[in-house]
């Protein structure tokens, strides 16, 4: 489990750079990455944060390494991780998912 004492979430949708971050901002994300080190080096590498949720991988191009990785982040937050191939899904007979 993650730490309580975690710090604040990042308050941007993306990041592309530091441009334009308050050195607080910054700081604050290299505590978080501090963090992710910290837990990622823990023997036990699960967390709760998305216990009770799905991930549906679906990717249109094969990639194992992309692949891997992102079912790796999903177990490891906690999430049932689902993978599933263009090739068997309805998006190869033009349909869409949603």
């Amino acid at each position: 489990m993650i730490e309580q004492n975690t710090p604040p979430l990042y308050p941007h949708r993306h990041l592309l750079g530091i441009r334009g971050m308050s050195p607080p901002e910054i700081e604050m994300l290299l505590d978080r990455a501090d963090a992710a080190v910290a837990f990622s080096r823990q023997r036990e590498k699960k967390s709760a944060t998305l216990r009770g949720r799905t991930q549906i991988n679906l990717f249109f191009e094969a990639s194992t390494r992309t692949q891997s990785s992102f079912e790796l982040a999903g177990k490891r937050l906690g999430a049932d991780v689902m993978n599933m191939s263009v090739a068997s899904s309805s998006v190869k007979k033009g349909e869409t998912l949603i």
